[in-house]
């Protein structure tokens, strides 16, 4: 083992320096004694160990407990970095689950209001003076849409339904002639009246108010799939609330039989 001194002791030096006698033994100046009393020598970079060092048990090794420190330091933050990395993702998937959520609630009661639109009812705001006396402006008014899929209209009912010179708006009027009718086509105030039939499939519609009416005395018959649905009731304003009133004016001529369809 090689030995590495950080400095000559003084007494090795007397051992080493004084003379001996003829009568002196190898005792008299105990080297052995005295290299292992004295403890000048130290550890070398390298690591090797002094003589001095022998029998007291290995010394702790500083770069392992070094190394074993950074490892731990090192594992401590790739495990802070690991649970932040996870609380981002928990984060983004109970918004992601939330989002989806809020996306199948919309559809669901999106799905539901249309259902009952389209199939049970809704509130129309009248506006215009063509139903006049019995409907006026800002008269709230229900209708209903069963009657329009079980083919339940009638003759003398109300309906609302998409108007033929802009589908865009809707119209109220009053169903004058079904399919097979004979109805007079001429306003109140010409002199020669003329008169059609209804076809299969469509409607004659008019407004109870005839001086000032855009009807199918305009555009012609209207067809059956154009009704949205039949005004079943007045809810506004609260004196005039309750059921529709009848035609003021009668403009059915007759019925064409059936086997004359044929």
């Amino acid at each position: 083992m090689e030995l590495c001194a950080a400095g000559p002791s003084p007494t090795l030096l007397r051992c080493l320096l004084l003379p001996r006698g003829r009568h002196q033994s190898r005792d008299s100046f105990p080297l052995r004694g005295c290299l292992l009393l004295q403890t000048p020598f130290h550890l070398e970079s390298s690591g090797r160990r002094s003589i001095s060092d022998k029998g007291l048990g290995e010394p702790p090794d500083t770069r392992a407990v070094g190394d074993l420190g950074r490892i731990w330091g090192r594992t401590g933050r790739r495990e802070e970095e690991e649970e932040e990395a996870d609380g981002h993702e928990e984060m983004l998937r109970r918004a992601l689950g939330k989002a989806l959520g809020l996306v199948g609630y919309t559809v669901q009661y999106g799905c539901i209001a249309h259902c009952a639109f389209e199939y049970i009812g809704e509130f129309v705001v009248c506006s215009g003076p063509s139903m006049k006396p019995t409907i006026v402006d800002n008269d709230v008014v229900f209708s209903e849409h069963l009657s329009r899929h079980l083919f339940r209209i009638e003759k003398g009912d109300i309906v609302i339904a998409k108007s033929l010179s802009d589908p865009r708006m809707n119209v109220c009027k009053r169903v004058i002639g079904l399919e097979g009718d004979k109805v007079c086509t001429s306003g109140p105030s010409d002199i020669f009246k003329t008169h059609t039939y209804v076809p299969l499939g469509h409607v004659w519609l008019e407004g109870d108010n005839l001086k000032n009416s855009s009807d199918s005395r305009s555009y012609g018959p209207v067809p059956y799939a154009l009704i949205r649905g039949r005004v079943c009731m007045k809810l506004w304003p609260p004196h005039s609330v309750g059921p529709m009133k009848e035609s003021p004016t009668g403009r059915i001529i007759k019925t064409k039989p059936h086997s004359d369809w044929d």
